[in-house]
């Protein structure tokens, strides 16, 4: 409690560049003799260390392969033996079920497991300062970027969510390559009461003006979905918002679009595919459904004919992976396509590997980015959804557990 009560009270004027020093000082009230803040870079290939003050030097550290990464890949705290200063604790740098990086706990001996719920404690605080002083800066955002960013990319990754959200039933992750340089690709989520929103977005015109006109677009039919969505139209209302939106801005626009509503009560899961990927249900280790596609026009063709609202029923532990066509269509340098198969049978043994989710859409898009040699010919884009078990009533006020894996088990 003094660490937190310390840490509280110096955050209300601290800058990112004071995290640093602030984790050294609640340090010692954790009962470690040093804490070092580690965020991970946009690709979540590195996790690189917030240093000032006080904070000891330190190198970037490679996800795959090292502790650090395990931490941060299973979200599991994990121990290394003493060295010459001391033990080494590793703990998950998380806000909610979004994963920023990690802690580095400097121990002068094995920890105690009062110890590490300490430090995990600390740490968590530590993350919600991250995201929330990271609001007034830039400090964070220049640490994570390896290279510089494009201007369609910095307007298309203001407008992003978060990239995993979990409500304890139900769990949201996306990822979007590449990260630099985007073209039109987009996604957006929401939970609102029993409702998950879901959407992905795939706007023509990659490379057209350095991408500006499909960002330009993407950036109109995410301002048009929340628009609807917060107005509370249902599924087939919101893609007429978004088609006359696009419509009225750009007659030639185009973009293919897949939108859903899943309802974490029931698990009925409801999909409007316009010219897009409808995605696939995956149960048990099997791809049970490859949702029907196309049930409606592309956004901005709409008022040629109406859309059709599918609907498939889930069980508790489905998976829900929604992609954009950048994925299947992904070429090795011989030419082959990534394709649906390859698509389902990685996105399979990850789940199978009991992976957390968030880790699963790492993967899958490393794998992309692997296969095509680092080099996209499109945006690599997908949106993966675990639906855990039903939702109780509202008036049940009791928080369930985690859907993720215990965030600070001793991972060693």
């Amino acid at each position: 409690m003094d660490a937190l009560g310390r840490l509280l009270r110096q955050s209300h004027h601290a800058r990112p560049d004071d995290l640093p020093q602030m984790a050294m000082r609640a340090a010692p009230l954790a009962g470690a003799t040093a804490m070092i803040i580690y965020l991970v870079d946009h690709q979540q290939r590195e996790l690189l260390p917030l240093l000032a003050g006080d904070a000891p030097p330190r190198d970037r550290v490679m996800i795959d392969g090292t502790l650090a990464g395990r931490a941060f890949s299973t979200v599991a705290a994990c121990t290394s033996d003493s060295g010459p200063d001391g033990a080494r604790l590793w703990l998950p740098l998380i806000n909610g079920a979004e994963r920023l990086g990690v802690i580095e706990a400097v121990l002068p001996g094995t920890p105690a497991e009062t110890v590490v719920e300490d430090c995990a404690t600390v740490s968590s605080l530590l993350a919600e300062l991250v995201v929330t002083r990271n609001l007034y800066s830039d400090t964070i955002e220049r640490l994570r970027r390896r290279e510089p960013m494009r201007l369609a990319a910095e307007m298309l990754r203001a407008q992003l969510p978060p990239l995993t959200f979990s409500t304890g039933h139900l769990m949201i992750s996306g990822v979007l390559e590449p990260c630099y340089d985007v073209g039109g690709d987009a996604f957006d989520y929401a939970v609102n009461g029993d409702i998950a929103h879901l959407a992905l977005f795939d706007a023509v015109g990659h490379g057209s003006a350095g991408g500006m006109r499909a960002v330009t677009l993407a950036s109109l039919a995410l301002a048009a979905y929340r628009n609807a969505r917060r107005d509370g139209l249902d599924l087939t209302d919101t893609y007429h918002r978004i088609d006359q939106a696009i419509h009225d801005h750009d007659r030639r626009g185009l973009i293919t679009a897949v939108l859903a509503e899943l309802d974490q009560r029931t698990g009925l899961l409801q999909v409007i595919s316009a010219g897009h990927p409808g995605g696939v249900v995956i149960r048990q280790g099997k791809a049970v459904k490859v949702l029907p596609t196309p049930t409606a026009l592309p956004v901005s063709l709409g008022h040629h004919r109406p859309p059709v609202v599918v609907e498939e029923a889930l069980e508790p532990g489905d998976h829900v992976l929604l992609y954009t066509d950048g994925i299947t269509e992904a070429r090795s340098v011989d030419g082959d396509r990534f394709g649906i198969d390859r698509l389902v049978d990685f996105t399979v043994k990850a789940i199978a590997d009991q992976l957390p989710l968030p880790e699963t859409a790492r993967r899958l898009v490393h794998a992309i980015l692997d296969y095509q040699d680092d080099c996209l010919q499109d945006d690599a884009t997908v949106l993966l959804t675990r639906w855990s078990s039903p939702a109780p009533p509202r008036s049940d006020t009791e928080l369930p557990e985690s859907d993720n894996h215990a965030p600070f088990r001793n991972g060693a």
